[in-house]
């Protein structure tokens, strides 16, 4: 979401509403069982217990990355976040089996438009934790993150950033 002309003339500062990528239960980032993720070595975040197997776009912009595996993904939005979905931990080593791509790398994305799914049931059989950090690789460019927690349906707002 966009500040207006006004917005800015009278010292409003822009806030971006992401949402969340999955249904599931939002948790702390530093909550994640991988180091890399709770100690947010790429970056400011939430995760997501996903209780669907569905994945969507956070925000509207352009699908920047899109793994060949399904497991991760990256929206650039207009408003110039860098937001990484990461589904699982260690769930590259499926190379693939039970991911269903829906999108393109280099897409035009909306907000809610079903990227990747997901059979949990068989990547949790498979040994792999489902749990599904989603970072916002540019931390640096915002001066605030307000993150939610709790139970969330997909698209419901997961972390408002205010622009640095």
């Amino acid at each position: 979401m966009k500040m207006g002309l006004l917005g800015n003339l009278f010292g409003g500062k822009g806030k971006i509403e992401i949402g969340a990528p999955v249904k599931g239960e939002l948790i702390p980032i530093s909550q994640v069982s991988d180091s890399t993720f709770a100690e947010e070595m790429l970056g400011k975040g939430v995760a997501v217990i996903p209780q669907e197997g569905k994945f969507y776009a956070p925000a509207d912009g352009t699908l920047e990355s899109l793994f060949p595996t399904g497991h991760a993904y990256s929206v650039s939005t207009e408003d110039g976040a860098e937001i990484l979905v990461h589904i699982g931990f260690e769930t590259v080593k499926l190379k693939g089996e039970h991911f269903t791509i829906h999108a393109e790398q280099g897409q035009k994305v909306k907000k809610g438009d079903l990227l990747v799914e997901v059979d949990l049931e068989a990547v949790k059989a498979a040994g792999y934790d489902v749990t599904t950090p989603m970072i916002i690789l540019n931390s640096d460019s915002f001066s605030a993150f307000d993150k939610k927690t709790g139970s969330v349906n997909a698209m419901d707002v997961a972390l408002v950033l205010t622009k640095a």
